[in-house]
């Protein structure tokens, strides 16, 4: 990866988390329903993180879903339900990485130019009878 995009991936990464975790917060995801008041650091780590990784697994598979049947969004008709569902799961996984304050921008710029030198990422690695193919 060019120096240039990887500074790009980690502003954009920064940015998507910052606007994807505000908006969880402000519309009251991290905070108790009862009371408001925000969850607790031992609430977030027992039951929330939980709750949201599988989520996130969900809005995937609604994703398959929706291409095994090819399925406009219920939502946003105008756009096909796995575009929607792909967005759906990005808000949460950058919602959960500002939540546990990590800086997924600099993690996703570091792995694709870790990536981008594996030899079993290269296109004839991946052409040998053993090669990944997806």
């Amino acid at each position: 990866m060019f120096s240039h995009e990887e500074s790009e991936v980690r502003d954009a990464g920064a940015v998507l988390q910052q606007i994807c975790h505000g908006a969880a917060k402000r519309a009251g995801w991290w905070s108790c329903p009862k009371t408001g008041e925000p969850s607790t650091p031992e609430y977030i780590k027992a039951s929330l993180i939980p709750q949201k990784l599988l989520l996130i697994h969900s809005e995937i598979s609604e994703a398959c879903e929706a291409d095994r049947k090819g399925l406009k969004d219920s939502h946003l008709p105008h756009r096909d339900g796995v575009e929607v569902e792909l967005a759906d799961a990005v808000i949460r996984i950058f919602d959960l990485a500002g939540a546990l304050g990590y800086s997924l921008g600099d993690a996703i710029a570091e792995k694709m130019a870790y990536n981008a030198e594996r030899a079993d990422h290269k296109p004839a690695a991946r052409a040998d009878a053993n090669g990944k193919r997806y």
